[in-house]
């Protein structure tokens, strides 16, 4: 009986050591550079640029080889444009907050330097714009691609690019643009 026990007491310490290395779980947060492509008012003159926001959240990298992880991440983050009536002199900003769910695949091309594409998932939960777009759609598909690079085992750095493949509005032609600067650490 004792080395039933004993047994699966060693197999419970392997099982968790081997999960332990195979799930990380951190934070991360940055700055976006976003836009909206598209037209949003085609009759008008208007100059559209981009606004500098930000995102943070929840990231979890799980290592399926040794040179393939998938990484989902929670997020809260912000995007839109600002656009420039030049007929009446006036400018207004479309700043639209969403939860994003972005699963990553991780490639890693050396052992700190990785490669990472996949989908993204956004649900809208805060519209502060001051410009009329019509109905803001509440939901966003988009897909990401980027790099990342290990500082050290648990502090990572990111780039990346993410395009919405839905309209942003269901009124007008537009859709999100993002480019994300990150930095996180791995807690454990």
């Amino acid at each position: 009986m004792k080395k039933i026990i004993l047994a699966a007491v060693l197999f419970i310490a392997t099982s968790a050591t081997i999960q332990a290395q195979l799930l990380k779980i951190g934070v991360k947060a940055g700055v976006n550079f976003a836009s909206q492509t598209g037209d949003a008012f085609p009759s008008q003159n208007i100059d559209k640029e981009g606004i500098t926001n930000f995102h943070a959240g929840l990231v979890a990298e799980i290592k399926l080889l040794e040179k393939f992880s998938i990484q989902p991440e929670l997020l809260y983050s912000t995007q839109g444009a600002s656009y420039k009536f030049k007929d009446v002199n006036q400018e207004v900003k479309n700043d639209l907050g969403y939860i994003s769910i972005p699963v990553m695949a991780k490639i890693y091309l050396s052992k700190s330097f990785s490669l990472e594409v996949g989908p993204q998932a956004q649900f809208l939960v805060s519209d502060k714009d001051n410009v009329n777009l019509g109905d803001t759609k509440t939901f966003d598909f988009g897909l990401n691609a980027g790099l990342g690079l290990k500082l050290t085992e648990s502090i990572f750095v990111q780039a990346r690019y993410g395009i919405g493949l839905t309209e942003a509005s269901k009124d007008a032609n537009v859709r999100n643009s993002v480019i994300q600067l990150s930095a996180g650490i791995m807690l454990f």
